[in-house]
Formats: C-alpha cells, structure tokens, sequence
C-alpha cells in the first residue's frame, strides 16, 4: 500500500497528511512557610517543594520543545471525536511537561523530583502557578474525572530520576504499570468504556513502552545513562551494558534486544482484541491504529540493529498504517466479528 499510496500523492502532501492525523518526527513567588506553621506532615511537603522552587524556572520553561504531532503514535487525532481532544490534549501536555522534567539534562535530581511535586501539589489544587497542572485540573473537574491516571504517570517520572536499571521483566512491566498503562486507562475512561476493558488495554500500553525502550536503548544510556534493557536479559547473553555506548550492537546483546522483543511481541498479541472491545467507534478506529504501528514496530525490532539501523516509521509508512488500521476495523466492524479472549499483562 506504502508504493501505491506514494505514486498518487507527492511526498509532501503525504508529510501534511501525516501532520494532520497527530503524527510527526507527544516560578512566580509563592510565598514561605515554616516547619512549625505546617498543621501535618504532608503539609510541610508541599511547603517544602514551593520553597525549593519559588526561585526557579516555572516546568513550562522546562519543556523540550516535543508536541503532540511529534510522537511516534496518535494524540487527539482526527480519529477522536472533537469533544474529548480538549481534556487528551491537556492531559498529554501535562504528562510531556512532566516526563521532559524527569529526561531534563542538566537539572538536579532533587531539583527534578520538586518540580514534580509542584506539578502533583498544583493538579490536587494546591496552587495555579503552573499551567499544564492548572489546565488538566480544570478539564477534569468539568468532566467530573478524578485525577488517579495523571498521578500514577508521576509516580513513573519519579522512578525516571531514581532508578537507572532494572533487574527483571517483572521490574520493566511494573514501571510500564505506572509509565504507560495509566495513559491506556485514561483514554478508556475519557470515553466512558468500562474496566473490563483494561487488562487488553495494559497490554497494548506496555508493548508500546518496551518498543519505544528498544528503539531507544542506545540514545538513553548515552544521554541519560538510562537502561531499561532487563539486567539479567543482558547476563543470559553475554551482553554487557556498556554495549549500548557503541555504534553497532554486538552479537550477544542483538540476540538479547531480539529477544525482548519478541516477548515484546507476545504483549502486543495480548492486545489485540482492544479495538474490538471497546465500544466506541472512534476509539476503536484509534487503538486499531495504535495497534498497527505497535505490530509493525515490534517485527522491525525483532530483525534489525536498533543501534545502527532504522527502528522508526516515517510519516509515509505512518500514513500507511493509518490507512490499513481503519480499513481493517471498520471490516471488522462490518462483519461483527468478536473479540478472543486474552490474557491480562498485570497490573
């Protein structure tokens, strides 16, 4: 489809296409106050954070510059019906603010971890000085959504700034359980689907993370000395992490991001049934979107050098995959297939 759709669009209109749809290349002084003027202790927490800040840049200053169009999937795409992109956009915006704190790289960890408080302080009510926590908080309330998805994704930036390995699998999904399974939830409960649907919903968010970890590894223990890769993953292949510094990957640790990827892989096959699930028509177009990448994603993760070689889709493969995800969920929709039954990812 990627050849045929190239031969009747120009690359350009392709990029604007690809554009439109959600895709591209995702403090003023506020006063003192003392230990013995705190009534309790979480109180004095909050005290604690706004002076640590109250002399520094507000988190907006701190943004990478990253957008919405600049993820590697869909945000408040056309897809979504329009009443629900407004709270999506706040929620995304509050959540880039915050992850682009905890990946900011001259900021110190205490630093890191105050302005991530300020921003928890500021979503729970406590304050207006910051304007992504202000706006997220506002869009919820009119909803009458609490804010439990955006504080667990907080919890994760968290870990971001003071964890820099992980031992196991099991440590990888439960940072996913709190880094990408609440934003799986969120969009879920934006459209008022039920729980059930979640256990799909976490699998899918979590074969994301780990593909986006992949596709990441070598830019993250360069830049941040970040590895996500499973410690004892690395050890049964003979890998090592300093590995990840290098240009090309060795034999052991290809084998070993190979691997990963196809229990990635075996996630991802969790969620299939997403899409079918879900009963909002427009969401399921999306997630049958989303799902679509993630395959993709994942297979190309499976054969190739994430260190040396291409692991991302261009905005013409993008729109691409758009197309096919659409078509096959509204096939789907047409002939009333049901969804299989999967198995949950944990949570």
């Amino acid at each position: 489809m990627g050849p045929l759709i190239g031969l009747i669009w120009p690359r350009s209109a392709l990029r604007a296409a690809a554009t439109s749809i959600g895709f591209g290349n995702v403090f003023p002084y506020m006063g003192f106050a003392t230990q013995s003027a705190c009534a309790d202790y979480e109180a004095c927490e909050v005290a604690d954070a706004q002076m640590n800040v109250a002399s520094m840049t507000s988190a907006s200053e701190l943004r990478s510059g990253k957008t919405h169009r600049d993820e590697n999937f869909p945000v408040a795409s056309w897809i979504i019906h329009p009443r629900h992109r407004a709270l999506i956009l706040a929620f995304y915006n509050f959540v880039r603010t915050a992850d682009d704190i905890a990946d900011h790289p001259t900021l110190r960890e205490h630093d890191k971890l105050d302005y991530l408080d300020l921003l928890e302080a500021e979503l729970l009510g406590q304050g207006d000085s910051q304007p992504e926590a202000v706006n997220l908080r506002h869009a919820l309330a009119e909803r009458s959504m609490p804010p439990r998805h955006a504080l667990d994704v907080l919890t994760a930036f968290r870990m971001d700034v003071t964890k820099l390995r992980y031992e196991n699998w099991d440590e990888l999904i439960h940072y996913c359980r709190y880094s990408a399974m609440p934003v799986g939830r969120f969009m879920l409960d934006v459209h008022g689907e039920s729980a059930s649907t979640w256990a799909a919903s976490d699998a899918l968010c979590a074969g994301l993370q780990i593909n986006n970890h992949l596709q990441d590894c070598g830019k993250d223990y360069r830049d941040l000395n970040r590895v996500y890769l499973p410690r004892d993953e690395l050890a049964a292949h003979g890998a090592s992490v300093e590995e990840l510094g290098k240009q090309r990957a060795s034999a052991p640790l290809l084998q070993c991001l190979h691997s990963l990827a196809a229990r990635t892989g075996h996630l991802l096959n969790e969620s299939k049934s997403l899409s079918a699930e879900v009963k909002d028509f427009r969401l399921g177009l999306e997630i049958s979107v989303i799902q679509t990448f993630a395959d993709k994603i994942v297979r190309l993760l499976k054969l190739r050098d994430p260190l040396s070689q291409t692991v991302h889709l261009g905005p013409i493969e993008l729109l691409a995959y758009s197309v096919t995800g659409v078509a096959s969920e509204i096939a789907r929709r047409a002939v009333g297939r049901r969804p299989v039954s999967n198995t949950a990812a944990g949570a």
